[in-house]
């Protein structure tokens, strides 16, 4: 194993080059709501997800045995930490810091655990919390610095739509009068200095029950004739491109106040999705501007099986390719949850109610429609490295990776991979493909996870079977990312 080690003292100084930056990039992810009282048991839900192709979900709390079952599974798992304690969170660093050692850093790294979310839609549900919600994300992020997870876990909160104003056209976009100035600047200071995102819930289903003026194709996805912002002339074909941009535009206007560079913040869509049935009889809860109160008697109903395929399967096929960009931000490539795994039988008022419905599942783990995570790639997965478990778990992992079938002859000095942010990931990945990716050949206890997305390390391209070079990529048909 003497090869290894050389290779990980050339590593040393080049670390943390190895995060896998296009993986991160453009991913879909779900939301893992349990409001219900017939779902399945949470080992049940991680085995759907992995045979789905799911890689990424968002809990609304931190329940034990849920996050025990994601261990050693390489799916990116953002836990929460209720509204409830956001307040002792926020006045308490030894509560932070108590809470994130019991419910992140008892799991981290076998279950990868990479967000917390302080609270969730605050500012619309427990708007008494508003001056409390920054104080308590930084006294998170300060535990996790103190258990020196900071760099692998991300701090953030889920908010409301209803946070902006004047989002039409979307150039218009800016955050409420009574937030922006008080809780968005400093929570924007904060997601920038920490390397965070912003975190939004933009809900084109609710936007289009509150305004019957918006043409249902605009809101799904596919409206031909566009609707013009005539501010800046940008067309619009899709009312979430809409939803998005007024985010940006509003974000950018506060970072314009703090002087920070344009582009340098980033965000992600923490809920998104269409509902397949139900009525929206109460007062809605993720509306565009406010509660809302819709009566459907007239026969309107946009929350149908039709209509959530046709969004959600939007948003899938637009997403996994890294087609997220915006009229605003055509080179914008972010992450989004879609809402929710499951239908929950608990939630919302009556049994005919709308909250009921979001789920892209049933509770027996059938799907509600056709959907695919993995769109025309679906047999095509590869192995790539988990910095954030460290040098020494890295180096154990490569050692057995060598030892037990992987080629690592390109990696040593002089071959055609021998590139530190490279080499550990090839020495992984070959492992995985001689071993027919057969289920756990990626995992090395934390150190690596699988990707849908064909990466590129410098001159290196990954197929699908094995790493080659960029000309011999080029002669075979891969493109490079």
């Amino acid at each position: 194993m003497a090869s290894t080690r050389l290779l990980m003292v050339f590593l040393g100084a080049t670390l943390p080059l190895l995060f896998f930056s296009s993986a991160e990039a453009g991913e879909v992810g779900v939301t893992y709501g349990r409001v219900a009282n017939n779902l399945p048991n949470p080992a049940k839900v991680v085995k759907l997800l992995q045979d789905n192709g799911i890689t990424m979900v968002r809990l609304y709390d931190a329940d034990p045995v849920v996050l025990k079952a994601f261990a050693n599974t390489g799916i990116k798992v953002m836990v929460m930490l209720p509204n409830d304690d956001l307040a002792a969170a926020a006045k308490n660093q030894s509560f932070a810091l108590q809470w994130a050692r019991r419910n992140v850093a008892s799991y981290y790294p076998a279950t990868r655990i990479n967000g917390v979310a302080v609270g969730n839609e605050v500012f619309e549900e427990r708007p008494d919390l508003t001056r409390q919600l920054v104080p308590a994300m930084i006294n998170v992020h300060q535990a996790l610095v103190n258990l020196s997870l900071d760099n692998a876990i991300k701090v953030s909160t889920p908010i409301a739509f209803s946070a902006l104003k004047d989002t039409y056209p979307p150039s218009s976009g800016r955050f409420r009068d009574d937030i922006a100035q008080s809780v968005m600047k400093p929570m924007l200071k904060f997601l920038v200095q920490t390397g965070s995102y912003l975190s939004m819930n933009p809900y084109p289903f609710f936007a289009y029950a509150e305004d019957p003026n918006i043409d249902l194709d605009y809101a799904l996805g596919n409206y031909k004739p566009g609707v013009n912002d005539t501010n800046t002339g940008l067309v619009y074909h899709c009312l979430l491109d809409a939803m998005m941009d007024a985010t940006y535009f509003a974000v950018e206007k506060l970072a314009e106040q703090l002087s920070i560079r344009q582009g340098s913040t980033n965000t992600q869509f923490t809920e998104v999705g269409w509902p397949s049935g139900g009525q929206i009889r109460h007062q809605g809860i993720r509306p565009l501007s406010g509660n809302i109160s819709l009566d459907v008697s007239d026969g309107f109903q946009p929350a149908t099986v039709a209509n959530a395929k046709k969004f959600n399967n939007y948003l899938i096929n637009r997403t996994l390719p890294g087609k997220m960009g915006t009229p605003h931000r055509r080179d914008a490539d972010t992450n989004i949850y879609i809402f929710a795994l499951f239908n929950e039988n608990q939630k919302g008022q009556g049994p005919d109610d709308v909250e009921k419905n979001w789920g892209l599942y049933y509770p027996n783990m059938t799907k509600v429609y056709e959907f695919h995570f993995r769109g025309s790639s679906m047999m095509e997965t590869w192995c790539v490295a988990n910095t954030a478990v460290g040098d020494e778990r890295l180096q154990e992992a490569l050692d057995f990776a060598c030892g037990h079938g992987a080629d690592c002859s390109a990696i040593q000095p002089g071959g055609k991979c021998f590139q530190p942010n490279t080499m550990i990931s090839y020495a992984f990945n070959s492992y995985y493909q001689r071993n027919q990716r057969a289920l756990g050949t990626c995992d090395f206890e934390g150190a690596a996870y699988v990707v849908h997305r064909k990466p590129k390390f410098g001159n290196c391209v990954l197929a699908s079977n094995d790493w080659i070079d960029e000309t011999a990529a080029k002669s075979e048909g891969y493109a490079a990312i």
